[in-house]
C-alpha cells in the first residue's frame, strides 16, 4: 500500500505540474531559509565552546560606582587583581591577563606591516584556552620578554613555508613604548577560530610589558586600567560563594587611598556568556545580539508559516478534484485512518522534493549569507549534526503541519454526497482560507514595514547631524611613532601646503577609534572637587576647528595662550553637567586635577556624537598633549581627491620613511561602528522579500484556481455585457479586501516590535503612519501585478469555449 500511495502522490504531482510546482518552489524557498537561519544561529550560538574546559572558565567584570551612584561595568580593568585572585582563591587554579587591543608596527627583512590585532598576554594563556600550538611550546612561548607568538596566517605573511621558530621580528619603532624592541618567534599557532568572542593575529609576552611597567601590577596599581582578567577554576568551584568572598577580598587588597568618592567593585561572568549575554562596556572584542537571534529565527519561523498556509490554501480549494476518488476509495473499503495516511504520504513526497531542492538553494546561497552577514560561514556548516537535526526536524514537522487539515478535510468526505455530485466548498473551508490568507499578509505587511523602518533608521545614523564635521577628513594613522610625535608642527606644516589641504591637527583619537578614561576633579557647583572619570580625547591646539566642533561656552585651546599647555582643560557639556553645572558657562574657570596637571576649565565644547548612536552622549574631556598623537587628520578639498590622497601620500613617504602610509577617512572609520546593523538590514530586507515572494506564489496559485473554477461564471458575465476591467475587479476584489484587512491588524502588531527594536539606540527615529501605509500599498500592488496576468487571462478567455457543454 506503502508503494501505491507514493505511486498516487507522484501521478497527482505530476498531472498538476503548475499546482505542484508552486508548492514546491514554496516549500524549498522556506525550507532554505529556515536552514540557513539555522546554521546563522548555530553560528552565533557556538563562540567559544571549542575551549575544552569552556565551563570552567570565567572573566572579571569590574564595577565602578561613582557619587551620583551612577555603575558602570567593563571587563577592560586594572592589573593588580591578577595575582591577587590567585593568592587569596585556591579554587582558581590559572589566571591569564592580556593588554588592551595593541598596535605594533612588525618588521622582517624589507616587510613590514602594522599589525592592528595583537594583545600583550601571560604565559598561562595556553592553559586556560584551548587554541591548537602548530609549533613551539605552549607553556613557555610566552614566558620570557620580547617572545612572540604568530597564528598561522601571520607567519606565513612574514615568513613565508620558512620555519619561523626562533626567528626575530622588529616591533615598535617608538621609543620609549613597551612594545619596542626585537622579538623572537617562539610558537606558531592555528588561527583563531571565527566563533571567538575575541580574535588576534599575533601575542606578545605580557613580561615585556611588566618589565616595562612594573608598578601598574603592584599593590598600588589599582586605579590604572589597561588589562583583561580571565582564570580557569577548579571543577568544584561555586560562583555563589566565590561572590559571597568578593568583600573581605577588597578589604584586604584595596589600597588604603581608595578614592572617596568613587566605590570599585568586580563580579565574575562565565566565558559562555561572553559574546552573546554579556552588557559591560570595554569588550576585548565584538559582541552577539541575542535579539537580533529570536528576530531571524522568528522570520523564518514566519516563512516557514507562509509555506505551509500556501500548501493548505491550495490542498484545501482543490479539494473538490479529489472527492470522487475518495468516495470511490471509501465505496470500496478504504478507512478513515487509510485515507488520511494516503494524504499524508502524498504530503510528505512533496516535502521531501522541496527539502532536496532546499538543500540544493542551501548550498547556492550561502556565500551570499556569509557576506550579508559578515559572519565566517561555509559548507563545513553543513556537517554540524545539530543543524541537520534541525532541519530533518522541521521537515517532517511541516510536511504532517502542511498536509494535517486538507488530510482530515478528503477523509470526511461522505461517499454517498461526492458520488452523487452535490458536493461543494463548504463555508468552514472557504472561511479557513480567508483566514490563512489574512496571516500570509499581516507577516508579509509586517515585514516591509519593518524593512522601511530599520531602512529610515539606519539612513538617519549616516545623515544625522553629529555636532562634528566627518566628511572629507583624511586620517592618516602612525601608531604613536615618536619619530612623527618629535616633529609634529614640522609635518603638519608641510602637509598643509598642499593646495588641497585646508587644515591639519593631531590627536591620540578621533570618533569611531579607541579612547580611554581619566580620573578627574574639578571644583563642583556646591565648591568641592569631585572626581568622575570621563573619557579623553588627548587633542592638539587645532582639534577643536579642524573637526568643526562648536563651543558651548569659553574658547579652545589657543597659540596665544601659551598656559594652554600645561593649565587648561576644555570639556563637553555632557561633563559639566556631571559636575553639577547646567549652564556651561558656569563652569569656565573652575580648578581641575586630572593626570598630574593642574589649572583652570577654559572651554565647554558644544555635546557632539562620538559614540555611536546606540548610546547617549557621554562626559568628555578635551586634553591638549599632542606628544600622545596616534592620527594625522587632514581637512581636504572634495575636488580631485583620489589625486590629492595619492600626492599626500607620496609627500608622507618622503617625510616618515619608516612608516607606511596607512590612512582612512573619519566618516568610514565612524560607521564602522554599524556594521552589524548594516549587516542586520541586508539580512531583514532579504529574508522579507523572501517571505513576500512565497506568499505571492500562494496568491498566485489561489487565483489560478478560483479563475478556472468560475470559468462558466466569467463566460456568463461576459456574455451579458461585462468588461475586462470588471472582471478583473471580480476576480481580483476578495483578495484585495482580505489585504486591507491584514494590514489593519499587522500595523499595531508591526510598531510594537520595530519601536522595541528602535529602543536599542539612545538616538531614533519614531515609526510614523506613513511607513505601513506605504507598506500596505506595497504588499497590495505587488499582489495584484502577482494575480493581473492570470485575471487579465481569465477575462479576455472566449465566452464561447467556457459555456460549452462538457
Amino acid at each position: 500500500m506503502i508503494k501505491n500511495y507514493i505511486k498516487i502522490a507522484w501521478r497527482n504531482i505530476s498531472k498538476n505540474k503548475g499546482y505542484s510546482t508552486i508548492n514546491i518552489i514554496g516549500l524549498a524557498i522556506g525550507l532554505a531559509c529556515c536552514l540557513l537561519i539555522a546554521i546563522y544561529v548555530q553560528n552565533e550560538l557556538s563562540y567559544d565552546k571549542y575551549h575544552v574546559n569552556k565551563d570552567r572558565i570565567y572573566r572579571i567584570v569590574h564595577d565602578y560606582k561613582d557619587i551620583s551612584s551612577t555603575e558602570q561595568h567593563q571587563i577592560w580593568g586594572n592589573g593588580p587583581i591578577g595575582e591577587a585572585i590567585k593568592a587569596d582563591f585556591p579554587e582558581i587554579e590559572k589566571v591569564v591577563q592580556f593588554s588592551g587591543q595593541t598596535s605594533i608596527l612588525l618588521k622582517q627583512g624589507d616587510k613590514r606591516f602594522q599589525e592592528e590585532n595583537v594583545f600583550f598576554m601571560d604565559s598561562t594563556a595556553f592553559d586556560v584556552f584551548s587554541w591548537k600550538v602548530l609549533a613551539g611550546d605552549p607553556h613557555t612561548a610566552l614566558k620570557n620578554a620580547y617572545s612572540v607568538v604568530l597564528t598561522e596566517s601571520t607567519a606565513k605573511k612574514y615568513f613565508g613555508d620558512q620555519n619561523p621558530i626562533g626567528k626575530t621580528l622588529e616591533g615598535g619603532l617608538a621609543a620609549g613604548r613597551a612594545d619596542a624592541g626585537l622579538y623572537t618567534v617562539t610558537a606558531v599557532m592555528a588561527d583563531v577560530p571565527a566563533n571567538s568572542h575575541f580574535t588576534f593575529d599575533a601575542l606578545l609576552s605580557m613580561s615585556t610589558f611588566r618589565n616595562a611597567r612594573p608598578d601598574v601590577f603592584n599593590k598600588e596599581g589599582w586605579d590604572y586600567v589597561d588589562f583583561y582578567t580571565y582564570f580557569l577554576a577548579s571543577k568544584d568551584f561555586d560562583p555563589v560563594k566565590f561572590d559571597q568572598k568578593i568583600p573581605e577580598f577588597l578589604k584586604r587588597n584595596l589600597p588604603t587611598n581608595e578614592n572617596p568618592n568613587a566605590k570599585y567593585n568586580f563580579h565574575i561572568e562565565p566565558l559562555l556568556q561572553a559574546y552573546m549575554h554579556s552588557s559591560a562596556d570595554r569588550q576585548p572584542g565584538t559582541n552577539g545580539s541575542y535579539q537580533n537571534l529570536y528576530i531571524f529565527s522568528i522570520i523564518g519561523g514566519f516563512i516557514l508559516l507562509i509555506a505551509c498556509v500556501n500548501f493548505m490554501n491550495l490542498a484545501t480549494s482543490r479539494s473538490m478534484e479529489r472527492a470522487k476518488e475518495v468516495g470511490v476509495r471509501k465505496t470500496i473499503g478504504a478507512s478513515k485512518s487509510n485515507l488520511i495516511f494516503q494524504f499524508m504520504s502524498e504530503s510528505l513526497v512533496l516535502v521531501f522534493v522541496s527539502s532536496i531542492l532546499a538543500i540544493l538553494l542551501v548550498m547556492a546561497f550561502l556565500p551570499f549569507l556569509e557576506t550579508f552577514s559578515g559572519k565566517h560561514l561555509n559548507y563545513s556548516s553543513l556537517k554540524d549534526g545539530t543543524t541537520w537535526a534541525i532541519f530533518l526536524f522541521t521537515t517532517i514537522f511541516t510536511g504532517l503541519l502542511a498536509a494535517s487539515y486538507p488530510a482530515l478535510i478528503l477523509a470526511n468526505f461522505n461517499p454517498i454526497t461526492v458520488l452523487k455530485g452535490s458536493y461543494s466548498n463548504s463555508k468552514g473551508g472557504i472561511l479557513l482560507r480567508r483566514v490563512l490568507v489574512v496571516f500570509q499578509f499581516c507577516l508579509s505587511i509586517a515585514l516591509i514595514a519593518g524593512t522601511v523602518v530599520v531602512f529610515s533608521q539606519l539612513d538617519q545614523l549616516q545623515h544625522r547631524d553629529l555636532g562634528f564635521q566627518k566628511d572629507q577628513r583624511l586620517v592618516i594613522d602612525y601608531n604613536f611613532d615618536d619619530k612623527v610625535n618629535n616633529n609634529l608642527e614640522a609635518i603638519k606644516s608641510t602637509l598643509a601646503k598642499d593646495k588641497d589641504v585646508l587644515s591639519v591637527t593631531a590627536s591620540r583619537t578621533v570618533p569611531g577609534t579607541f579612547f580611554p578614561n581619566a580620573g578627574t576633579e574639578i571644583m563642583s557647583a556646591n565648591g568641592t572637587m569631585s572626581q568622575f572619570a570621563p573619557f579623553l580625547y588627548e587633542v592638539d591646539v587645532d582639534f577643536i576647528p579642524n573637526i568643526g566642533l562648536q563651543m558651548a561656552a569659553g574658547r579652545a585651546y589657543s597659540r596665544d595662550f601659551p598656559a594652554d599647555t600645561v593649565h587648561s582643560l576644555v570639556i563637553n557639556e555632557s561633563a559639566a553637567k556631571q559636575w553639577g553645572y547646567s549652564n556651561p558657562q558656569d563652569i569656565i574657570g573652575k580648578q581641575f586635577r586630572q593626570w598630574g596637571r593642574e589649572g583652570t576649565v577654559i572651554g565647554v565644547v558644544k555635546d557632539f556624537n562620538y559614540l555611536s548612536l546606540h548610546r547617549k552622549i557621554e562626559p568628555l574631556a578635551l586634553r591638549l598633549e599632542p606628544s600622545s598623537s596616534r592620527y594625522l587628520t587632514l581637512n581636504i578639498q572634495h575636488v580631485n581627491q583620489p589625486e590629492t590622497v595619492a600626492r599626500i601620500g607620496k609627500l608622507w613617504n618622503e617625510l616618515v620613511p619608516n612608516r607606511p602610509f596607512l590612512y582612512s577617512f573619519l566618516d568610514d572609520n565612524f560607521n564602522r561602528q554599524y556594521e552589524a546593523d548594516f549587516n542586520f538590514r541586508r539580512l531583514f530586507t532579504a529574508f522579507s522579500g523572501l517571505a513576500l515572494f512565497i506568499a505571492c506564489l500562494g496568491l498566485l496559485g489561489l487565483v489560478t484556481y478560483t479563475a478556472q473554477q468560475r470559468t462558466k461564471e466569467i463566460g456568463v458575465r461576459k456574455v451579458l455585457g461585462a468588461s475586462i476591467y470588471n472582471l478583473i475587479l471580480l476576480l481580483s476584489s476578495d483578495f484585495i479586501k482580505l489585504l486591507a484587512v491584514a494590514l489593519l491588524i499587522a500595523t499595531p502588531l508591526s510598531w510594537m516590535a520595530m519601536k522595541k527594536w528602535l529602543d536599542n539606540f539612545a538616538y531614533h527615529i519614531e515609526p510614523q503612519w506613513w511607513m505601513f501605509v506605504f507598506a500596505g500599498f506595497a504588499t497590495i500592488i505587488i499582489a495584484l501585478v502577482t494575480v493581473s496576468f492570470q485575471t487579465l487571462k481569465a477575462a479576455k478567455a472566449n465566452p464561447v469555449d467556457s459555456l460549452r457543454d462538457e
